[in-house]
């Protein structure tokens, strides 16, 4: 049961995550996301001395092949990053949270394309369902939505190249803001050389410390879910995992008031309906692994 509410508990911070960066409106995505870097790495270190996990990260550095992919990684990672932030200064998150349904849909056929990893017929039928979703989301506007389907992309490609080359979330984590961290710094040094008269940092209290709490924000949830994977089957965890879009859906219709024509209606319940058709043939790949033990 703990596990089960530590597992909710991180896919709702996920999950606030658009009305925490509506704040951060008034600053370019850019410094956003360059604040993040930078305070992500300082929670992580932190957490990381706090929970003993130095000698792992340590380690870890000193794997050149891990290094290089976690490099990949990075990148990948910051172009999820600063695709959201965008969307949800440019009142996107509708988009963001149908790039986070699909997610999964695309993560399971990468499986199957590229690791060769086994597939049920109704996961199979859910990628079908996903791609008729995005084309009629073309035909309807005139466009791809393109957020969604480059958060899921990258996203899809990260949690890839993690499945691969496997390190504790938290380490990774620190290794790829690290990564990450020459050009975070470079864009606020710079800021700050120019004095940008849109600089975020040091503009007021309210914003500076929104940016500084990113980073924690960022890096708590993290912490979260790996205390709740090693508590419960991660079967669960992938069953509610659907929290984190669910909850941005929600905050984009209702608080955030965005548009959302009936054509958009649709894209979604051919979504959720692909959703349906991944749980129940997760749920019955599991069911054919306990009657098969």
């Amino acid at each position: 049961m703990q596990g089960l509410a530590l597992a909710v508990l991180a896919y709702s911070i996920w999950g606030i995550f658009p009305l925490f960066f509506s704040y951060l409106n008034h600053v370019s995505p850019v410094e956003v996301l360059s604040h993040r870097i930078i305070w992500s790495l300082v929670a992580t270190l932190s957490l990381g001395l706090l929970l003993q996990r130095g000698r792992l990260l340590v380690k870890a550095l000193q794997d050149k092949n891990t290094l290089i992919w976690l490099g990949v990684s990075s990148l990948l990672i910051a172009v999820n990053w600063l695709v959201y932030i965008w969307a949800v200064g440019n009142h996107r998150v509708l988009e963001a949270s149908l790039g986070y349904f699909i997610m999964p849909v695309v993560s399971l056929l990468m499986g199957r394309l590229i690791l060769k990893e086994s597939l049920h017929p109704l996961q199979a039928w859910a990628g079908v369902l996903a791609a008729v979703a995005v084309l009629w989301e073309l035909w309807s506007f005139g466009a791809l939505p393109w957020v969604g389907v480059v958060l899921a992309f990258a996203f899809a490609f990260y949690g890839l190249v993690r499945k691969v080359h496997p390190i504790d979330g938290l380490n990774g984590l620190t290794i790829e803001t690290l990564w990450l961290l020459p050009m975070a710094l470079g864009f606020v040094a710079w800021q700050s050389i120019t004095a940008d008269p849109d600089m975020g940092f040091g503009l007021n209290n309210s914003t500076t410390l929104l940016l500084i709490f990113s980073g924690f924000l960022t890096a708590l949830p993290l912490v979260l879910f790996a205390m709740a994977t090693r508590r419960i089957n991660l079967s669960i965890v992938g069953f509610i995992m659907y929290i984190n879009p669910t909850i941005q859906f929600l905050i984009g219709v209702y608080v955030l008031n965005e548009h959302f024509p009936q054509e958009r209606l649709v894209t979604f319940v051919l979504v959720w309906i692909a959703l349906l058709f991944f749980v129940a043939g997760m749920w019955q790949q599991i069911r054919q692994k306990a009657e098969s033990s």
